[in-house]
């Protein structure tokens, strides 16, 4: 896989409200699949595909830990992922909200 299309990938991956949620919630730490189920309320396999896309796109990785498994971000650098695109929307939709007023 090259350089471009790894990074289409992170941004698809991150386009889908589910997969969003999921990563703001690993954001958070590591949490085990049956968490991470209650907090996005959809079937165990639906849940399982959105991991595997985040997984494929390197954004998680998963680890078994007693008869969990135990999902959470690939490094510390996907939190700067998140933040900078969380920071980006709060500042666009400032930006909109102030040319509103005008």
């Amino acid at each position: 896989m090259s350089f471009d299309e790894l990074t289409v990938k992170v941004f698809k991956a991150l386009g889908h409200p589910v997969r969003y949620k999921i990563m703001k919630d690993l954001c958070n730490g590591p949490k085990c699949a049956c968490k991470l189920n209650e907090d996005i309320n959809f079937s165990q396999a639906n849940l399982s595909q959105h991991l595997k896309i985040l997984k494929e796109a390197g954004l998680v990785k998963n680890e078994k830990v007693g008869l969990e498994v135990q999902y959470r971000l690939y490094n510390e650098d996907v939190k700067e992922i998140v933040g900078s695109v969380e920071k980006y929307a709060l500042n666009y939709i400032s930006n909109i909200k102030k040319s509103s007023l005008v």
